[in-house]
C-alpha cells in the first residue's frame, strides 16, 4: 500500500503538470516495484492514468482551453488500434513486451529532452481554428499510433500527443497540455476495454490506493502548473525515464527470472 501510495503521487504529480509521461513510469513502478505481471500491471496503469489525467483535467476546464473536437477525433481514432495492440500484446512475452517498452522510454526521454516550440503548424488557420481538410488524415495517423500504444504498453501517450498537438496542429502549449489530458483519458477507457479480462482479476485495494494517490497529486499538479517551468521539468523527468529505461532493460537481459514469463 505504501508503494501504491508513493508511486500513485509520483505519476499523478508528472501527468498534471506535463499532459504527459506520468503513464510511462506506471507500468515499471507496477511490476518491478510492486511485483505484478506484465499482464495485470498493463490494465492496472490504464486504470491509474485514466483517472489522474480526468483529475489534472478539472482545474483547466475553466480556462476553456481544451480542444474537444480535437480529443474526439484523436480518441475515435485510437479506439480500433488500442483493441488491436491488446491482441499483439497478449502473443509476445513479457520479457519483449519489456524490451520494447524500454525503447518507449528512451524516445520519450529523447522527447522530453528536445522540447518542443509554440508555432504556427500548417492546420492552425488564420482565426486560430484547425483546417481539418489538411490536418485530418494526421490527427487520425497519431491517433491510431498513441491507441496501439496505449493498448499494447498500457501508456497514455502523452508524450506523442502533446508535441503533435504543437508541431502538426499548431496548438499552443497550454491548449496541448489541456487536449493531450482529455485524449489520455479517452485512450485509457479503451486500452482498459481491450483488456477487459485481465482488469477483472486485478487486486482493486491497491490499485485504488494508487488511484486516489494520482488523482490528488495530478489535481495539486494542474493548478501549480503555471507557476513551475517547464524546460527544467521536462529536463529532470527525461533523466528519470533514462534512468528507469536502462534498469528495465538490465533487468529483461540479466534477471529474466524476475519476469513471470
Amino acid at each position: 500500500m505504501t508503494m501504491a501510495l508513493l508511486f500513485g503521487l509520483l505519476i499523478g504529480l508528472l501527468l498534471g503538470l506535463l499532459g504527459a509521461g506520468g503513464s510511462i513510469l506506471a507500468v515499471p513502478a507496477l511490476v518491478f516495484g510492486m511485483g505484478m505481471g506484465l499482464q495485470e500491471a498493463v490494465p492496472a496503469s490504464l486504470v491509474v492514468v485514466g483517472a489522474s489525467a480526468l483529475a489534472g483535467l478539472v482545474p483547466r476546464l475553466r480556462q476553456r482551453v481544451v480542444r474537444w473536437p480535437v480529443a474526439l477525433v484523436f480518441g475515435i481514432a485510437g479506439l480500433p488500434t488500442a483493441f488491436a495492440g491488446a491482441a499483439i500484446g497478449r502473443l509476445l512475452s513479457e520479457r519483449w513486451l519489456m524490451l520494447g517498452f524500454a525503447a518507449l522510454m528512451l524516445v520519450v526521454a529523447v522527447r522530453m529532452l528536445r522540447g518542443q516550440t509554440e508555432q504556427d503548424g500548417a492546420c492552425r488557420t488564420g482565426a486560430g481554428g484547425i483546417n481539418w481538410r489538411s490536418c485530418l488524415p494526421k490527427a487520425l495517423t497519431v491517433g491510431a499510433a498513441v491507441g496501439f500504444l496505449t493498448g499494447l504498453f498500457g501508456v497514455g501517450g502523452g508524450f506523442v500527443i502533446v508535441p503533435a498537438l504543437v508541431l502538426l496542429l499548431g496548438l499552443t502549449t497550454t491548449e496541448a497540455v489541456a487536449t493531450s489530458l482529455a485524449i489520455v483519458a479517452v485512450n485509457a477507457v479503451s486500452g482498459l476495454a481491450a483488456h477487459a479480462g485481465a482488469a477483472a482479476d486485478l487486486d482493486h485495494a491497491v490499485i485504488a490506493v494508487f488511484a486516489a494517490a494520482a488523482v490528488a497529486a495530478s489535481l495539486l499538479a494542474g493548478r501549480l502548473a503555471r507557476l513551475i517551468p517547464a524546460k527544467p521539468l521536462r529536463r529532470g523527468f527525461a533523466g528519470v525515464v533514462l534512468t528507469v529505461a536502462a534498469g528495465v532493460a538490465g533487468t529483461v537481459l540479466l534477471a529474466p527470472h524476475l519476469l513471470t514469463t
